[in-house]
């Protein structure tokens, strides 16, 4: 049934309000998370880790192999845990190893899984820890220095980055890349063009350059330039690389805890390769 234009305006507004209405409070709980205490943080980071993985995993296994699930959301929260306890609680560094523990009891109980005829799916309980529970740790290494003290505002640079790529791929995308442009990634993503990617790479300098006079993004320049750039193009790759999940699958978004949105995994899979990406990118260049 086709709406009419009344109906079709009402649902247009309401979809319209219900996504600026989570979206703002998915922004504030964020903003709450890097901006306030290192308390705050561990919270917000562990639920939301729990959360992708627990999307991940419903994704890619359904209801099969439940208790396998969480042990492998166990081994990635142990491993955020550990790491948060190391960069900002003087934990010992060499106990980190213990998040293998949860690791070592997951591969244990696959001998004793008596169903293996879907035990393909075994795979992605692992994939699930190296997909997001590793890098989403590494964002401890992003606020904490080295004697523990916590700032979230390079995270927050990262972030806003990484989302003003977004929106700068969207904006050129849909304006001129649908109509002109070649697809970036046809197989994977169809709506994604050439224009866009110039577009995302464009706003992400804009917004690191304001960062930077702001007094936010607090290194010389060039780095933030770089920073900016390889943020953009790793954030455009974990874009890529969670719509070929979705797509395999044949879903059009990771969850619904986000009404207009998506899932947790939907906002932060550009965030699981770039985040690294920069954080790998100023210990090699000795600034972090």
């Amino acid at each position: 049934m086709i709406p009419g234009p009344v109906s079709l305006t009402y649902w247009l507004m309401n979809n319209f309000v219900k996504r600026t209405i989570s979206g703002a409070g998915f922004l504030a709980i964020m903003l709450a998370a890097l901006l306030t205490n290192k308390f705050v943080f561990g919270t917000v980071m562990l639920l939301s880790l729990v959360v992708m993985m627990s999307e991940f995993l419903k994704m890619t296994c359904g209801k099969d192999y439940w208790f396998s699930q969480i042990l492998s959301i166990l081994a990635g929260a142990t491993l955020f845990v550990l790491t948060y306890l190391y960069k900002g609680f003087d934990f010992p560094g060499r106990l980190v190893i213990l998040a293998f523990i949860p690791v070592f009891i997951l591969m244990i109980n696959s001998l004793y899984v008596k169903d293996k005829s879907r035990f393909d799916k075994f795979s992605n309980l692992y994939a699930a820890l190296l997909y997001i529970a590793v890098p989403w740790s590494v964002l401890n290494f992003a606020v904490f220095n080295s004697e523990g003290e916590f700032s979230g505002l390079l995270l927050l640079c990262f972030f806003a980055i990484i989302w003003g790529t977004d929106v700068g791929a969207y904006l050129f995308g849909i304006t001129l890349g649908q109509r002109y442009g070649k697809k970036l990634f046809p197989s994977i993503s169809p709506k994604k063009s050439w224009i866009g990617f110039w577009g995302g790479l464009f706003m992400a300098l804009v917004v690191a350059v304001a960062l930077h006079y702001l007094g936010i993004f607090c290194f010389d320049l060039i780095h933030c330039l770089c920073m900016s750039l390889l943020l953009s193009i790793a954030g455009v790759y974990g874009d890529l690389i969670g719509s070929q999940w979705k797509r395999h699958y044949d879903v059009k978004d990771s969850g619904t805890i986000i009404p207009g949105h998506g899932g947790l995994l939907d906002r932060f899979d550009s965030a699981l390769i770039a985040i690294p990406i920069g954080i790998i990118y100023l210990i090699v260049m000795n600034v972090l």
